[in-house]
């Protein structure tokens, strides 16, 4: 059976899968919590205007930005970072998991531990333009997984 609706096409050749009585997974509490998806790009301005066309807004002029967020219900953030081609991975790097930490030292010891633990670390802990501790750790299967966490406010800044 083929449905339509608001654009999108479903495709049903059998019957819909059981609901589930809970959640199939959860996070438990702790030192890290999942926050955020990225996503790095050498063409911003086409990025964001593909998101734009799923109904995402942007600020005017975040095509000039290194980096770019927009939140979505429920808080989860996407982000966007701009990179050089000669930076960009063959074939394209794909979404990378986020993981907000509960310090800038949290970074650096998270990263310190998954990295001592044998994953290789992709970009050491550096404090990123836009105001974050932020390292990036590949996954066994070579994803991606950023760690940051909001940078301290520099002394006397009144925050």
């Amino acid at each position: 059976m083929v449905r339509s609706g608001r654009g999108c096409r479903f495709v049903q050749d059998r019957a819909p899968p059981p609901s589930y009585p809970r959640p199939m997974s959860t996070q438990t509490s702790g030192r890290v919590r999942f926050d955020a998806l990225g996503i790095a790009t050498t063409d911003l301005t086409a990025s964001l205007a593909f998101y734009r066309r799923l109904g995402l807004e942007f600020p005017e002029a975040a095509e000039q930005a290194p980096h770019v967020e927009a939140v979505l219900p429920g808080g989860i953030r996407l982000m966007w970072d701009a990179v050089p081609k000669e930076q960009a991975t063959p074939g394209g790097g794909g979404p990378q998991l986020a993981f907000r930490c509960a310090s800038p030292a949290g970074v650096d010891a998270l990263y310190a531990e998954l990295t001592g633990a044998g994953h290789q670390g992709t970009t050491p802990p550096w404090d990123a333009v836009w105001g974050q501790r932020y390292a990036v750790v590949a996954d066994p299967d070579g994803n991606g997984v950023d760690l940051f966490a909001p940078l301290d406010p520099a002394p006397g800044a009144g925050g």
